[in-house]
């Protein structure tokens, strides 16, 4: 929630008012002293099982209060469930951490300004949802796909207001095609839960082999298939990306990843070069940006990798692009991991609008035991190193919906989805444990030739659990790689028990 500084307010006195502290106020203002001045928009973070409650002062109005605390009068009415504008001195109101209008009519135009004389700028289907940034006399100010802002009519749409009581939270998803009957496509996944879906991330191209400068496509499909998808999203106010990425080379495997990188950095011409593809991949399919999926690179490289995300920012910030970076998790400064060390957190997420920070793969390594791909205790140590580099409103946190089947016999692990470790479970009349520690769901069984298995994967609860952690800890989204290998039950603790909330630029 912003809140809107007034005549005697004090970072103390705005810290008692919603129940939090100074301290939480400077960091999450990037606030390095106590100075504050009116008019100023303060970030007031939600206090996990805390509602934000106003008390009614003499002199106050709706009106006025829409004013102070950012919102709208009817975001107060809705969710106070006020039957007039009457409000009294001494009554509570909770105050709308977040707004939304989801249309109510099969296809609505979003205009450029409150009415119908404004241009349209966006088209949206039933069902879509739209942020409340405003209202003007019959017209909501939303935020769009896009980064941009319109309007559209109070008629054709229904508004939903939000206190803190359930995650507010960012749901991106990772969208591939299929590679195999172990490794399903995204596609009816995505379009069954367009509904709660903030972001969409293609991953479809690759950094190319024959020129780093350039990108190659990873997949066999068709133009017509990415304006589809970019049809839909927009159509349901979702961002969409391409995911541009330097893995699984055949042949070359890591090694010609971390070579084509080196090259790729290695001279200003090279990363600018680079950055005008990118620009011109957005702008021949109307994505909204790009995600930067980075995974192989020397330590050496690490300071021209991290300008890389600089000159990208540089071209993309004047044409009001999004720049994502999906990035290996780090713990310290120190080195720890061949694999993160390379990049520097601090200036990648300076750069960038949003950082993703990969979770998954804790366990399930070449030689790994078995494991969680994700554990709690993981992802809060990620997170809290990573909150110390960036500011809040840039993180997210992606977690695998997939799971490992560990042979323990031979010492290998292969990926399994939802719905393969369901039929394992089955066939094998194993029984389901959930690790309370790792909050993650476990069962093992031993094959036809005696070899002894562990399997562990994600199911709605482990998911449930990292939807909390992520919302309790304060950043600003959950990733989900990848699409089409969930337990379909996700979308219910989405839908029931959180909400999906847009991503807007503060």
């Amino acid at each position: 929630m912003w809140y809107t500084v007034a005549a005697g307010d004090s970072l103390y006195i705005i810290a008692q008012r919603f129940g939090t502290t100074v301290e939480t106020l400077q960091q999450a203002n990037k606030i390095s002293g106590t100075v504050i001045n009116v008019g100023q928009m303060l970030y007031i973070p939600p206090t996990p099982g805390r509602l934000m409650q106003y008390t009614i002062q003499p002199g106050d109005s709706l009106y006025r209060l829409a004013q102070l605390f950012d919102t709208t009068i009817p975001s107060l009415v809705e969710l106070n469930n006020v039957t007039d504008s009457t409000i009294y001195a001494g009554q509570r109101l909770l105050i709308p951490f977040y707004t939304e209008v989801i249309v109510n009519a099969a296809m609505v135009n979003v205009r450029s300004g409150p009415g119908t004389n404004y241009p349209v700028l966006a088209v949206m289907q039933q069902g879509a949802r739209l942020p409340v940034t405003g209202y003007r006399t019959g017209w909501y100010r939303v935020g769009l796909y896009n980064g941009s802002i319109g309007w559209i009519s109070e008629n054709v749409v229904v508004v939903d207001a939000h206190d803190t009581s359930r995650p507010v939270q960012p749901v991106i998803g990772f969208y591939t095609l299929a590679e195999g009957p172990g490794l399903p496509g995204s596609y009816f996944s995505f379009v069954n839960n367009v509904s709660l879906i903030s972001e969409l991330c293609l991953f479809f191209y690759q950094i190319s082999r024959n020129n780093p400068t350039q990108v190659d496509r990873f997949f066999q499909f068709t133009d017509q298939d990415i304006r589809v998808l970019v049809a839909i999203s927009h159509r349901n106010n979702i961002k969409i990306l391409p995911v541009i990425h330097n893995l699984l080379y055949r042949p070359g495997g890591t090694e010609l990843a971390r070579e084509l990188v080196h090259q790729l950095v290695s001279t200003p011409a090279n990363r600018r070069a680079f950055a005008n593809n990118l620009v011109q991949l957005v702008e021949q399919y109307n994505f909204d940006g790009v995600n930067i999926d980075i995974e192989d690179a020397y330590t050496e490289d690490s300071d021209n990798l991290a300008q890389l995300y600089v000159d990208i920012a540089d071209a993309f910030r004047p044409r009001g692009y999004f720049l994502s970076a999906s990035v290996p998790s780090r713990i310290s400064d120190e080195p720890f991991n061949p694999f993160s060390d390379p990049f520097n957190y601090s200036v990648i997420g300076s750069a960038v609008d949003e950082f993703i920070v990969m979770l998954y793969n804790e366990f399930g390594w070449p030689g790994s035991p078995p494991g969680p791909p994700v554990s709690i205790p993981w992802m809060q140590r990620v997170l809290n190193y990573t909150k110390t580099k960036m500011p809040w409103y840039k993180i997210a946190a992606a977690v695998s919906v997939f799971g490992f089947d560990f042979n323990l016999t031979t010492g290998r692990s292969s990926y399994v989805s939802f719905d393969r470790a369901m039929q394992l479970a089955n066939q094998y009349g194993s029984t389901i444990q959930f690790d309370t520690y790792f909050q993650t769901p476990y069962f093992s069984y031993t094959d036809e030739q005696g070899q002894q298995h562990q399997v562990w994967f994600e199911n709605a609860d482990s998911i449930r659990a990292k939807l909390r952690t992520a919302w309790n800890m304060g950043i600003n989204g959950l990733a989900l790689w990848r699409l089409g290998m969930e337990d379909d039950n996700i979308w219910n603790v989405f839908a029931n028990e959180a909400v999906v909330r847009k991503i807007i630029r503060p």
